[in-house]
């Protein structure tokens, strides 16, 4: 092809590219997370936006609006306008458990919400006060059929409550749900003994576990962490039928532009390159995994049926 022709090709490209879509960015960049400030969910976010933003040379501003199990998060960015300046760091949490969960959410995470790409992978650890007389998942188990209603398990998130329900159904043992605004407040009842157990992510619970004051008797990874190499996977421990997976992706609202999702998902798999990046990231227990944004709603349809599934069996009704 000659060179006037394939340049003129490319004019007529470039022109026929939304504006919006061709300068962007030209001002800063809103990225929504439902998680509390110091969470896993938080830190991530903070150093992927940062990331993002040296790269995209725009400030990218972290918006946390917790609660509702991300549900308040999940709408506010449902409702933006999908120009690439409002983006959401979202778990499963509100668009794959919230379903399951809920009978009704103002949104519907595969039509109102655009998939840009998977971010990995959260690590969770199940944490038991010391006082517990168990040192693996399965004395837990024993122990637990042999006072039935004794113990009792706290919540942050849908990974620890669902997670905690399959592992009792599973299980055959009857043991107390009690649920909490966030893992930070859990933590301090598991700490204080007021719980007995709760599955939680590193942040809230691996430098207790090093101290002592704690113990963890698995992860619901399907490999062991680098984080507690000792610590057996659920799986290893007794449990091959766990079926919960706790994981993040980059998300906006419906109908953003291609060139703009393109270009996110371009930076995005970049940053998730960088070395600092992935050090914080890693501190955190988040396995970084990249995707196309295709790849990423496929995926999501996959894991609203599966959580609907492990909800289901772990004997919740939806509310």
């Amino acid at each position: 092809m000659k060179a006037w022709i394939a340049s003129a090709l490319a004019a007529a490209l470039a022109a026929a590219m939304p504006a919006q879509a061709q300068d962007y960015p030209s001002r800063p960049i809103r990225l929504v997370t439902f998680g509390t400030p110091g969470t896993t969910s938080d830190v991530v976010t903070r150093a992927v936006g940062k990331g993002l933003s040296e790269r995209l040379g725009q400030p990218v501003i972290v918006d946390n609006k917790p609660g509702a199990d991300g549900v308040i998060a999940a709408s506010d960015v449902a409702k933006a306008v999908p120009d690439g300046y409002t983006l959401f760091f979202a778990s499963n949490t509100p668009v794959a458990s919230a379903p399951a969960l809920r009978k009704s959410l103002p949104y519907d995470p595969m039509t109102d919400l655009t998939p840009i790409t998977m971010m990995g992978y959260f690590t969770f650890f199940l944490y038991v006060n010391p006082a517990v007389p168990a040192k693996t998942l399965a004395e837990l188990i024993a122990y637990a059929k042999a006072n039935p209603g004794k113990l009792s398990y706290g919540s942050g998130n849908a990974t620890g409550s669902v997670g905690g329900a399959q592992i009792a159904a599973l299980s055959g043992v009857d043991m107390v749900h009690v649920p909490y605004k966030g893992e930070p407040q859990a933590l301090v009842d598991l700490l204080m003994g007021r719980i007995d157990l709760m599955i939680a992510t590193p942040t809230t619970g691996l430098s207790h576990t090093k101290e002592g004051k704690l113990r963890a008797l698995a992860t619901t990874l399907k490999e062991r962490s680098p984080m507690l190499p000792d610590v057996p996977t659920i799986y290893e421990a007794g449990l091959p039928q766990f079926t919960i997976t706790s994981w993040g992706g980059m998300f906006g609202p419906a109908k953003m532009p291609k060139e703009i999702v393109a270009r996110l998902n371009k930076e995005l798999a970049e940053v998730m390159k960088d070395p600092e990046v992935a050090r914080v990231i890693a501190n955190q227990g988040f396995m970084l995994s990249a995707s196309t944004p295709e790849e990423l709603q496929s995926f999501l349809k996959d894991q609203i049926a599966a959580w609907k599934i492990s909800v289901k069996a772990a004997g919740i009704a939806p509310d």
